[in-house]
């Protein structure tokens, strides 16, 4: 999918991992749909007990900036006892690049 600069930086990747238990979905996307943020592509498993989720986000709409957010993501994700963890599309692409 071809896609120019800027909407290369408005995207981001969530990465959620810990055990599974009810409303994690529903709690991260809240928390997105909260502040405006686009879910584009989302992707969750459960292995043996442990829940995983990964989401394509875009944040060109959203009411806050990337840093506020990704704390906001970090409390929740102290409240729902799972780890949370928010990329720029772009930072994420460079990480893991094959």
């Amino acid at each position: 999918m071809a896609m120019d600069g800027e909407s290369a930086k408005n995207r981001a990747i969530i990465t959620v991992l810990g055990s599974d238990r009810s409303g994690i979905v529903a709690a991260v996307a809240g928390a997105l749909a909260e502040h405006d943020a686009n879910i584009l592509d989302i992707s969750q498993t459960i292995l043996q007990g442990i829940f995983t989720m990964t989401m394509l986000v875009d944040l060109g709409d959203a009411d806050v900036v990337f840093a506020e957010l990704q704390e906001q993501l970090g409390a929740l994700s102290k409240e729902l006892g799972v780890q949370i963890t928010m990329q720029r599309e772009e930072v994420f692409n460079f990480m893991y690049r094959l």
